[in-house]
């Protein structure tokens, strides 16, 4: 690989997935959204330090340190619906959790504090659905969902659902949402976000069948 400095050198796409152990999409998403710096060689290609990859290595590290364990020892069923809540406020997120927790249906809850940390689970674990806040530190939740409803992201069809403390006007003034999200006003209407998922937990199964 070409060396851009004395003790760096670039990567492409297919060796930086490797080396974070994620698909060349997700890589290419993260690129595109700014979490992790590239660049484009005369060809059109893109290059990306190996600094930034080990970086990177370093937060989804702290990102991904395994959970303290279940209290329940029954494995997560496999057709459990997969969640990511992206959300700074951790007594929030807390709140989500004991919710999910009584639903009567399988969920794994995955959470994210920010955009950032958002992109990287959804790399990583491949949710279902994705509800994130808006207002966050660092990368917001407008320029994650941009990033993954963005043409050929590979995650535009990925259920996103918006929970938020901005008026209908506030959003539009800030740039809008793509289309086909669903916005929920906080306090979040939890009996309404159930049904949304349990509608999306059939769909899986409904899938799921059909390719088996």
């Amino acid at each position: 690989m070409r060396k851009i400095s004395a003790n760096d050198e670039l990567m492409t796409t297919r060796e930086a997935g490797e080396t974070l152990g994620v698909a060349v999409r997700t890589i290419q998403l993260w690129v595109e959204s700014g979490v992790l710096p590239a660049w484009r060689t005369a060809g059109g290609h893109r290059r990306i330090a190996r600094s930034a990859v080990e970086k990177l290595m370093q937060e989804r590290a702290k990102v991904l340190a395994p959970a303290p364990p279940a209290t329940s020892e029954s494995p997560m069923p496999a057709n459990a619906l997969r969640l990511l809540l992206v959300e700074d406020d951790a007594n929030l997120r807390l709140l989500f959790s004991m919710v999910v927790e009584g639903w009567d249906f399988p969920v794994e809850l995955v959470t994210a504090n920010n955009g950032f940390d958002g992109l990287i689970r959804i790399g990583k674990v491949q949710p279902d659905m994705v509800i994130t806040d808006l207002n966050m530190p660092g990368m917001d939740g407008f320029q994650m969902v941009r990033s993954l409803k963005k043409k050929d992201s590979g995650y535009e069809e990925l259920n996103l659902v918006v929970v938020t403390a901005l008026s209908k006007e506030s959003i539009k003034d800030r740039g809008g949402l793509p289309p086909g999200i669903a916005v929920f006003q906080k306090p979040v209407d939890f009996g309404k976000l159930e049904i949304l998922a349990r509608k999306l937990l059939v769909q899986k199964a409904h899938t799921g069948a059909a390719q088996t």
